[in-house]
């Protein structure tokens, strides 16, 4: 059974006791006090998955269930969730503090060139979680506080702050790092052998399930992966070619150039 999605409407209608109305930037992001939201006495809903973003700075001790994760923290923890992996507290915990934001990926496309999917923090299989020193906790508190004072004004271009209060909590806070992992699967046969099927059912299945052949599938994931690292990393393109399990950055340059129709390093010029 496939767990129920949780869209932003119904959450803003349930946490905020109205859905969020006006234009479209109020309907695609919202920002909340977590002890406001527990003294308002929202209750958090069961193990489902979103139809947006969201960032949580979590000031106590608790288990957050992430996907087939149950991961205790405890102190201050910044948390980010995306639309593909469900999640859910284990208990409502007391004592707690902090804050979170919402949006949705239209709330950057619209103004940005910017596709959230592609954020090394948002790619599957990245680390949700991340504990915080003094000073980052104060700095992270200072962009939330900001959000919350801009979002409750009457400045016209309050949504465009806010935007870059988000992308300071994701690119200045947690920069991508170089990666000695270089991935394991890059082909169909390496996937069919780590789901023990045969490669010619499991490119039928896919194939017939999306309308794309597996190497498609693994392409496109690779060329996202470059682009974020492009976008958001100091790495050089021969570190960006190693960690993304390419020969040399010529096989990376050819590969991208077919992939994204520029090279990378113009398109690291253009971003």
């Amino acid at each position: 059974m496939a767990f129920p999605t949780q869209t932003l409407a119904q959450f803003n209608s349930k946490n905020c006791g109205s859905p969020a109305n006006g234009t479209p930037p109020a309907q695609q992001f919202n920002v909340m006090d977590i002890e406001d939201q527990l003294r308002s006495g929202a209750a958090y809903p069961a193990y489902v998955r979103r139809d947006f973003y969201k960032i949580m700075l979590f000031r106590g001790v608790g288990i957050f269930h992430f996907g087939d994760q149950s991961i205790p923290i405890s102190g201050d923890t910044l948390l980010f969730f995306n639309p593909r992996v469900p999640y859910t507290f284990g208990s409502v915990p007391e004592n707690i503090s902090g804050y979170f934001c919402v949006f949705k990926e239209e709330f950057f496309t619209g103004s940005l060139r910017l596709h959230l999917e592609e954020i090394p923090l948002f790619l599957p299989g990245a680390k949700p979680v991340f504990t915080l020193g003094g000073p980052q906790a104060d700095e992270v508190i200072r962009l939330f506080r900001k959000m919350l004072e801009n979002l409750n004004s009457d400045y016209s271009y309050k949504y465009d702050l806010i935007r870059a209060y988000v992308l300071e909590l994701l690119d200045r806070q947690f920069p991508v790092e170089p990666s000695s992992d270089r991935p394991l699967l890059r082909t169909p046969k390496d996937y069919a052998q780590r789901l023990a099927i045969h490669i010619n059912y499991l490119n039928r299945a896919v194939k017939t399930e999306t309308g794309k052949t597996t190497t498609e599938h693994i392409f496109d994931r690779l060329a996202a992966e470059a682009k974020a690292m492009l976008r958001h990393s100091d790495m050089n393109i021969s570190e960006i070619a190693y960690s993304l399990g390419f020969q040399d950055q010529a096989h990376f340059n050819n590969f991208f150039r077919k992939q994204v129709h520029s090279t990378p390093s113009a398109f690291r010029t253009l971003v």
